[in-house]
C-alpha cells in the first residue's frame, strides 16, 4: 500500500521507540525492587529455586533488581543494548519459570513470555543508528 511504503525508512525512529518504551516501563518496575533492600532482593533471589538454583539469593535478586532498573536506562540510550537484551531475556525466562511455578498458566504468563520474544528479538536487531552505541 503506497501509504505505507516509506514507513521502512523510519526503522531506526521505531526501534528508538520500542527501546524508550519498554525501557521506560522496565525501569518503572525495577526501581522498587531495587530500592527495597536486601529483604527484597532475597525474596526476589528466591525465585531462582524454580530453575533448582538455590545458593546467594541476596545476589540473584539484586542481579534482577539491577537488570531492570539500570537496564530500563541503557535500554533507552541503547547503551549495551544487545548485553541487557540478553539479561532481560534470562530474568524473563525466571519470570516464566516462577510463574508457571506458583500454577498460573500460559494466560497468566503471556506478559512476561511476549516480553522474553521481545527483549530475544532485540538481540537480534540491536539499538539501530539512534543510540548512544549507534550499532
Amino acid at each position: 500500500m503506497a501509504l505505507f511504503s516509506q514507513l521502512g525508512n523510519y526503522r531506526n525512529f521505531g526501534l528508538l521507540v520500542m527501546r524508550a518504551g519498554l525501557g521506560v516501563m522496565m525501569f518503572l518496575h525495577g526501581l522498587p525492587k531495587l530500592t527495597g533492600g536486601i529483604p527484597k532482593w532475597e525474596a526476589l533471589g528466591q525465585n531462582m529455586g524454580h530453575l533448582h538454583i538455590h545458593f546467594l539469593p541476596v545476589m540473584w535478586g539484586f542481579m534482577s533488581a539491577i537488570t531492570e532498573t539500570i537496564g530500563g536506562i541503557f535500554c533507552v540510550l541503547g547503551l549495551w543494548f544487545r548485553l541487557v537484551s540478553i539479561l532481560m531475556v534470562v530474568n524473563f525466562i525466571v519470570a516464566i519459570a516462577t510463574l508457571f511455578a506458583m500454577g498460573k498458566g500460559i494466560t497468566e504468563s503471556s506478559e512476561a513470555i511476549e516480553m522474553l520474544f521481545v527483549f530475544f528479538g532485540f538481540i537480534f536487531l540491536g539499538a539501530g543508528s539512534l543510540s548512544i552505541d549507534k550499532s
